[in-house]
């Protein structure tokens, strides 16, 4: 590549790692970018996803903050995210790139309808809870554990939106701050992103200098996000999820 396709390829990664701490969907600015410098879609898709493991773990630095106590969670979804990833990593090679193409927005807007519907339900599953005298389960229980495997499978597979999924489910099943919940995501898409990496390094071939330059530049969008994200309000940071979902799903509609 030229200079300036590598520095679009590096602006990329850094809107990438920033887009990806605050909310997810970080491929989408990333993998059309490597589309149009030559790649092919596997190419950049394993490309994308080795570059990214760097903002991912940049991102969770910046929220380590929001990380403690959270260690017992975080080994508990990191589980369903590692099998998930590997799970996704092995369809991408033997799925036509096309088999996703349909359900997957489908699955970010109800992602979306879950993010906005999440204070309200959240209110209606604690009154149930007080009048059964039932206590929530602090990690979301066997019900977010299969959500979060599958939505790993996904971001084994392509990635794009897999944050709000996250977000969505663990903003409903998990009774904390959605603050603290984004840190979380931030881990786990850092499991996600180098479980398929590694899986990819012995059945794809990598561009390595996108790769390098989607890595610098997305480990310091991940300490910006982390500067952004960590003070937006709950009600911003719900909207701008929306916001980032419904460009997703016009994305990935319109081709």
């Amino acid at each position: 590549m030229d200079i300036w396709e590598a520095l679009a390829v590096f602006a990329a990664g850094i809107g990438a790692g920033t887009i990806n701490t605050i909310v997810g969907s970080g491929t989408l600015i990333t993998f059309p970018v490597l589309l149009a410098i030559g790649l092919s879609p596997v190419t950049a898709n394993v490309s994308n996803a080795l570059g990214l493991v760097p903002g991912s773990v940049s991102g969770a630095i910046g929220y380590r903050r929001e990380l403690r106590g959270q260690r017992d969670r975080v080994l508990r979804l990191s589980g369903a995210a590692f099998v998930g990833a590997l799970a996704g990593a092995a369809l991408l090679i033997t799925l036509p790139s096309t088999a996703f193409d349909m359900i997957v927005p489908v699955l970010i807007a109800l992602a979306l309808v879950l993010v906005i519907a999440q204070p309200r339900l959240s209110r209606v599953i604690q009154r149930r809870r007080e009048r059964t005298g039932e206590s929530g389960h602090p990690h979301g229980g066997p019900v977010l554990l299969g959500g979060m495997t599958l939505s790993s499978a996904y971001g084994g597979y392509f990635g794009a939106a897999q944050g709000v999924i996250y977000l969505a489910l663990m903003g409903l099943l998990v009774p904390d701050d959605l603050q603290r919940i984004n840190a979380v995501k931030n881990v786990l898409g850092a499991i996600v992103n180098g479980t398929a990496a590694l899986f990819f390094l012995f059945v794809a071939d990598f561009d390595w200098t996108a790769v390098l330059l989607i890595a610098v530049g997305s480990a310091v969008g991940g300490q910006l996000g982390a500067r952004l994200g960590r003070r937006l309000p709950p009600t911003a940071l719900r909207a701008v999820i929306v916001v980032v979902g419904v460009v997703a799903i016009l994305q990935l509609s319109l081709g």
